[in-house]
């Protein structure tokens, strides 16, 4: 027969060894000061998360306007390089149908015109009554979006007549045009003219041998949409088929017509 103080003894074994292995003090609570400061570090560590997510959209939306503008301006001045690379101009207008070709430009503040003819067009239509001749014409509109800026628009009409400014196809090359402007090297003088006519008394029946393009784009900045941020983009073309011109024997760095 067990006597009544083993059984005891059992339990408070029992007991010792319960609480060895999972002790209940209340030491292993947290205090309403460690709740605090772990919420505080918490706070710290959310708002670095998101203004680093912030400065990384921003930059990313600077970067996506940027490469907006910039391709804008590569295909606009693309597509004119290779138009004015190949104007021209001829003096055969004895045929049936064959009209007068031009080269004018007009001087304007902020942007210039252009018309000229070229062998630039490209058929889009097989066995269409089209050829490689086309009428350009390049001006400057006021945005419908913000009528402190210009949209360049450029006409491009298949076939040459007697209205070098009408017909042919209307489309826009850039937005956000702040200046458009144009400079053109006489070959005969060896200076940079604000406008040229090939119908007048300064230049008549002549192409100039180069055309400079400057591009003036703004676009709102990114931290403050107020303010107008300008990219200005510069380019300039020899014509094929402009006369050459040579080294001239009178002076040294000077230029004639060979």
């Amino acid at each position: 027969m067990i006597p009544p103080w083993a059984h005891q003894l059992g339990r408070k074994s029992i007991r010792s060894r319960w609480s060895d292995r999972w002790p209940m003090s209340g030491a292993g609570g947290f205090t309403l000061i460690e709740v605090m400061v772990s919420i505080s570090i918490l706070a710290i560590m959310g708002g670095l998360v998101v203004s680093t997510i912030s400065n990384t959209l921003l930059a990313r939306d600077m970067l996506a306007d940027s490469d907006t503008v910039n391709q804008s301006a590569r295909v606009a001045l693309g597509r004119l390089s290779r138009e004015l690379e190949l104007a021209y101009l001829t003096s055969s207008t004895a045929a049936i149908n064959t009209f007068r070709t031009i080269f004018i430009a007009e001087d304007d503040d902020p942007a210039d015109r252009l018309w000229f003819t070229s062998l630039s067009h490209r058929r889009l239509y097989r066995d269409s009554r089209q050829c490689d001749q086309t009428e350009i014409t390049v001006w400057a509109e006021d945005d419908p979006e913000d009528s402190s800026l210009m949209v360049l628009l450029h006409r491009e009409a298949p076939r040459i007549d007697h209205e070098p400014d009408k017909d042919g196809l209307i489309l826009p090359l850039a937005h956000g045009v702040k200046r458009f402007d144009l400079y053109f090297l006489d070959g005969k003088l060896n200076e940079w003219r604000d406008d040229w006519s090939t119908v007048g008394n300064e230049t008549p029946e002549r192409l100039p041998r180069a055309v400079k393009l400057v591009l003036v784009i703004s676009k709102p900045d990114l931290d403050e949409p107020e303010t107008l941020v300008d990219h200005t983009y510069v380019t300039t073309i020899l014509l094929d088929y402009a006369e050459p011109m040579t080294k001239s024997l009178l002076g040294r760095g000077s230029f004639s017509e060979g």
